[in-house]
């Protein structure tokens, strides 16, 4: 029988009840993004360092969500700090050109080939709405495919089979979902007999090398090669989402390893450094379409920015986050050798109850049920028992002082230890 660990989450966290009451009279579901509710509610942070989040109530965590997986070097780094400090002194919002962009996209275009032109904007979720569109534009055409969970942010364009049922729609108020199929991830033969099938009106594919949300599973390398050589002989944009993969497992992009040729990139998270980012870059001929100067309407793909694109707080804590990583690209050994270790031994631990997915300083612990025993796309991932997942996690969060946000994978960071993962391997005993 599992114990119920609500009554100890409770007792610690007194402030946090008192905080979300009010929140939840001002917010939808008392969050600003529908994941980071869970039950009974969720503490309120106050602080945070290092590997550590600390609430309210003055209970401290180790982190393993670091903020949606975009904090590699950990919470408050000195570097990044310092140089946002340095920043907010000469003022942290300008509306005009700056030096501080023109230093990011050097260090990205460096070390990202297809990165020959690049857009600034301010989430993931506009990154990959923008792509879809220009994806289209190049090409004239109106279908998009996706992956079978594979999340790219809120826009309409995209948001179709992200959780299961997959057949379901995601939303109310979404139109035009003819326009965006669906395939399934790893699973080559499939996939291509669904895009040969809108092969007429295919305006592009957007994959992610590795499904975050969609339940941290790695693509094979044969996959993406089959599905980009189909998208270049059909005139149909390949085009990667890399918000989660850049910057993560190796100083620049995962797709050079796997011998890739995309057209369009899509980049997020880690060149941030934890300020709002996103980045849609790509091949200049391809993102020259964006260009609006001496086009008529029908001839340009209208890709904006907004407000806060390229703003100098985000460029500058993106700038020295990619520095730091560039100076000392022993982390990426040492962040990967943890995530490793972590997997091998929660799988380990866990006999023959879970499956542990991921890659690099990725993991996520799925409970096998319904007969799967293996995890290579997310219809398998999502047959997998989910309530015990959030227990799991909440129990971690409630009784040890380990936060991953329930039923979401985690991340490691440069600030983390092996100890903590030893710290994981015993609560997971103790589960």
């Amino acid at each position: 029988m599992l114990l119920d660990y609500t009554r100890e989450y409770k007792k610690k966290t007194k402030k946090s009840a008192r905080l979300f009451a009010k929140s939840a009279k001002l917010h939808i579901n008392g969050v600003s993004h529908n994941i980071r509710f869970y039950e009974p509610y969720p503490f309120v942070v106050k602080s945070s360092a290092g590997k550590n989040l600390v609430d309210v109530d003055n209970n401290k965590y180790t982190d393993y969500w670091m903020g949606h997986w975009s904090l590699i070097l950990g919470h408050g780094q000195k570097n990044v700090k310092e140089s946002l400090k340095k920043q907010i002194e000469k003022s942290w919002m300008y509306g005009t050109v700056n030096e501080q962009t023109v230093l990011l996209s050097e260090l990205i275009s460096k070390n990202v080939p297809v990165a020959e032109k690049i857009r600034y904007v301010t989430s993931g979720t506009e990154a990959t709405m923008y792509a879809v569109r220009l994806a289209r534009s190049v090409t004239g055409k109106k279908i998009i495919a996706k992956i079978d969970g594979g999340w790219h942010g809120y826009t309409s364009d995209l948001l179709k089979s992200v959780n299961w049922p997959f057949s379901e729609s995601e939303s109310s108020g979404v139109v035009n979902e003819e326009q965006i199929v669906s395939i399934p991830y790893n699973d080559l033969e499939k996939s291509l007999e669904i895009l040969q099938k809108h092969s007429k009106d295919l305006a592009g594919v957007i994959i992610e090398p590795v499904l975050g949300g969609g339940g941290c599973i790695p693509a094979t390398a044969d996959y993406l090669k089959g599905i980009e050589e189909f998208c270049k002989k059909n005139n149909s944009l390949f085009v990667l989402d890399e918000i989660v993969t850049g910057f993560r497992f190796r100083f620049g992009c995962l797709y050079p390893i796997m011998k890739l040729d995309p057209d369009i990139v899509t980049l997020g998270k880690i060149v941030g450094g934890g300020m709002a980012i996103g980045v849609m870059c790509g091949k200049k001929e391809i993102m020259e379409h964006a260009d609006t100067t001496g086009k008529k309407k029908s001839e340009r793909s209208y890709v904006g920015g907004g407000t806060f694109s390229a703003n100098p707080a985000s460029m500058v804590t993106g700038f020295a986050t990619l520095s730091h990583l560039k100076s000392k690209k022993s982390i990426y050994s040492k962040i990967n050798d943890l995530g490793k270790f972590a997997r091998k031994e929660l799988a380990k631990t866990f006999d023959d109850r879970v499956i542990v997915t991921g890659k690099g300083s990725l993991f996520m612990t799925h409970f096998a049920s319904n007969g799967v025993t293996e995890i290579t796309n997310s219809v398998q991932a999502a047959k997998c028992d989910g309530s015990m997942l959030q227990k799991y996690h909440f129990k971690l969060i409630a009784h040890d002082g380990i936060f991953f946000l329930p039923g979401k994978l985690g991340a490691i960071s440069d600030a983390h230890t092996k100890e903590d993962i030893k710290k994981i391997l015993k609560a997971s005993e103790e589960f």
